[in-house]
């Protein structure tokens, strides 16, 4: 069954979030896919992603590239999955996929102190559990590490 995790960023932004959770998903030995809804996010994590750290960087891509099944993390806009991941990230907003089941993992990383991002999370907790899913919820404490709270 897939694990559907609902990330509440409220103490760190996305930047600081979703490398650590990329590098644990290829610690894992799986591939990612990172869905986002503009081209400007898109971007915007694309150069993050190589210089978020000084001693390391994540091996990732576009679905723009020639090569886009190769790469263990793929920044897309749309619900295909051509990497064969085994986990897709939802930032901004992005639209649940049509088959949650095609995933072992679904982490849906939203900004807790956005009103409509809230607004949104909560629509698409009550899709995944009215769609017989299963859920949790974490929510950052004040040092940045993750408390399920759901």
């Amino acid at each position: 069954m897939t694990e559907v995790l609902f990330y509440h960023l409220q103490h760190q932004p996305l930047e600081a979030v979703l490398p650590t959770l990329l590098q644990k998903t290829l610690e894992r030995g799986w591939r990612a896919v990172v869905q986002a809804t503009t081209e400007e996010r898109m971007a915007a994590l694309d150069d993050h992603l190589w210089t978020f750290s000084d001693e390391s960087f994540l091996p990732h891509g576009t679905d723009r590239e020639a090569h886009a099944a190769d790469q263990p993390v793929l920044l897309t806009l749309s619900g295909a999955n051509p990497n064969g991941a085994s986990i897709r990230f939802l930032v901004e907003g992005a639209d649940l996929p049509e088959d949650i089941t095609a995933y072992e993992r679904l982490a849906l990383l939203f900004d807790g102190n956005d009103a409509e991002a809230l607004a949104l999370a909560r629509d698409q907790w009550r899709a995944v559990k009215a769609g017989g899913h299963d859920a949790t919820y974490w929510q950052q404490d004040e040092r940045g590490r993750w408390q399920r709270k759901a």
